[in-house]
């Protein structure tokens, strides 16, 4: 992992594409400025995880509900 440190207005760039501002910092908490192309999703990292456990949820549902309709027909 690659640590830097920043000042209000200053920015990393990521990949000649994406850009990374320090807008405001208020006490433990850090208002970050992204800018990317709309072709790369950004996304919070909590929110990311949440959807990808849903998806893992949905994914055996569908797959309990498939097996139970084979089941089924095969009777």
């Amino acid at each position: 992992m690659l640590v830097l440190a920043r000042k209000v207005g200053q920015s990393i760039i990521i990949n000649d594409n994406i850009e990374l501002m320090v807008i405001e910092v208020r006490g433990d908490q850090v208002r970050l400025g992204i800018e990317a192309p709309k072709s790369i999703p950004v996304h919070r990292k909590e929110l990311l995880e949440q959807i990808r456990a849903q998806n893992l949820k949905a994914a055996a549902d569908v797959d309990a509900v498939s097996n139970a309709l084979a089941d089924k027909q095969s009777q």
